[in-house]
């Protein structure tokens, strides 16, 4: 076995939960470009607990796979972490402060290939394409488990059985280009399971697979979490992997967290307006095929636009003029358990709003508050600017 690379302990007062992996603290990240500066991630904060599956949700261009990348240290340039804290724990118990080490040291690719995973939401892109897939797995397993070439074959053998991938001893000599979509996928996922890593990092695995394939990868992913008793941070815009896999949801919205709650009670009882949105526009069976799918008006600002007050007020049908477009809700606890930033559950000041819920500058009941924004709000009419949800 290869002697593992030192990792410095988490300094004080940083401290980790026994029962957390990985722990993220607002945490910023900057892209500096010509045309000005891409606030990619703004304060975001998550927990992802012990053997629990953390679901990141949310439309295109919100922050989700950026956040994932900095976990890594694989922002691409000229992107930057400019602030927060990251905190992993290895399957050695050691709480380890992941941005106090240099992106390229033997220490941070000890982290990304003995102790997190990641599946990237192109295979083909991630997969080098000069080497054969069997090579490509064993030589993870050299680095970090084993010196003996024939132990790391019999591993990387398997692994791609375990992951569902037929004539395993063929594959080691197939290269990528030769493989179908779902078969690539496959092996990004053996390859990140590899090492029986403690976090798996997983951005939209499912991303243009048929619906057959998909279901397959995520029983895979499924079992495999069961079996080596891993943790995994699941980025996706599809609602239905979330309710199939996650225990927890973070709803990110211009590299925001917006609302955290329970997979439960996010499906139950979605707080933020845009969390709502978001569930319908949800294809529903039994609407029909005139039924008109759900949208949410507008869509989210450029790259380079700053939005002042709460993000999503533009978009918003509950926004209350002179307090959303100017004052930035915090995320905060509600009485269910869940966290969310809006203004309908907590006054300026912090307080939460107990009896019922702010709307149009006056207290209405709670239920009004909570319930279906379809009553709120009218569908766009053909030709306006709506368009639908990638959730």
């Amino acid at each position: 076995m290869t002697a593992p690379a030192t990792l410095p302990q988490t300094p004080a007062p940083v401290s980790l939960p026994p029962d957390v992996v990985l722990d993220v603290r607002d945490l910023y990240v900057r892209f500096e470009t010509k045309l000005g500066t891409v606030r990619a991630v703004n304060g975001v904060s998550l927990t992802v607990p012990r053997r629990r599956v953390l679901g990141v949700v949310g439309e295109s261009g919100c922050g989700k796979s950026i956040t994932a990348f900095a976990v890594m240290q694989l922002v691409p340039p000229p992107g930057r972490i400019a602030g927060g804290q990251i905190t992993l724990r290895t399957r050695e118990g050691r709480a380890v402060d992941v941005l106090a080490l240099d992106r390229n040291s033997e220490a941070m690719r000890e982290i990304r290939g003995r102790h997190v995973g990641m599946i990237f939401q192109e295979p083909m892109t991630a997969l080098n394409p000069c080497y054969t897939i069997g090579n490509q797995i064993v030589e993870g397993i050299l680095v970090h488990q084993t010196r003996d070439r024939k132990a790391a074959e019999r591993q990387a053998l398997e692994i791609m059985r375990r992951v569902g991938l037929p004539s395993p001893e063929r594959l080691l000599r197939t290269y990528p280009h030769q493989l179908s979509g779902g078969m690539r996928q496959r092996a990004m996922i053996a390859l990140a399971l590899s090492c029986r890593p403690e976090l798996l990092l997983a951005d939209e695995p499912t991303t243009a697979l048929d619906v057959t394939t998909q279901a397959q990868i995520l029983d895979v992913m499924r079992d495999l979490q069961a079996e080596i008793g891993m943790s995994i941070l699941l980025v996706t815009h599809n609602l239905g992997v979330v309710a199939q896999m996650c225990d927890e949801v973070v709803v990110m919205y211009l590299g925001r967290v917006v609302e955290r709650a329970s997979v439960d009670e996010l499906f139950d009882d979605p707080k933020h307006p845009y969390t709502r949105a978001l569930m319908r526009s949800i294809p529903r069976l039994g609407a029909g095929h005139r039924g008109r799918l759900h949208v949410i008006e507008g869509s989210v600002p450029g790259a380079y636009t700053q939005v002042s007050g709460c993000p999503f007020h533009p978009r918003c049908p509950a926004a209350m003029p002179g307090l959303c477009d100017v004052q930035e809700p915090q995320l905060r606890p509600t009485a269910g358990g869940a966290e969310v930033s809006c203004f309908l559950y907590h006054h300026p000041d912090g307080t939460p709003i107990a009896a019922g819920a702010v709307a149009n500058g006056q207290a209405v009941p709670a239920e009004a508050a909570s319930g279906p924004i379809a009553a709120t709000t009218a569908p766009p009419a053909p030709g306006s600017n709506g368009s639908a949800s990638e959730a």
